[in-house]
């Protein structure tokens, strides 16, 4: 599999009460163990099952994710932000890893 990297774009900057769009992406084969490999042997499923967010050690978003998700999945929502703080997205494989990401915002 090709490294996995994680890509996340959220404002820098936003003012007090404003909601803004961030969007992540992350870049896994997200093998749902229903293929076969050439000499027709089952490939193991490995995908990025659960996706946080969390704003100041909060979390805002959450979500489960399934077999049927496409590889390099993509996802963008919304938070409402009061205060400067640091966003921090954790997505969660099937084989234990946890990859991190965190972007830092300045509310005024």
């Amino acid at each position: 599999m090709a490294t996995i990297r994680p890509r996340v774009k959220a404002p820098r900057k936003a003012a007090p009460g404003d909601v803004v769009e961030i969007k992540t992406l992350i870049n896994h084969g997200m093998e749902s163990g229903q293929r076969k490999d050439k000499d027709g042997n089952p490939i193991p499923r490995q995908i990025i099952n659960k996706f946080v967010a969390e704003f100041n050690g909060t979390e805002f978003f959450s979500v489960d994710l399934a077999p049927a998700i496409s590889a390099n999945p993509y996802l963008s929502f919304y938070a409402k932000v009061q205060e400067s703080g640091e966003f921090t997205f954790r997505w969660h494989d099937d084989d234990g890893s946890v990859y991190e990401d965190s972007k830092s915002i300045e509310v005024a």
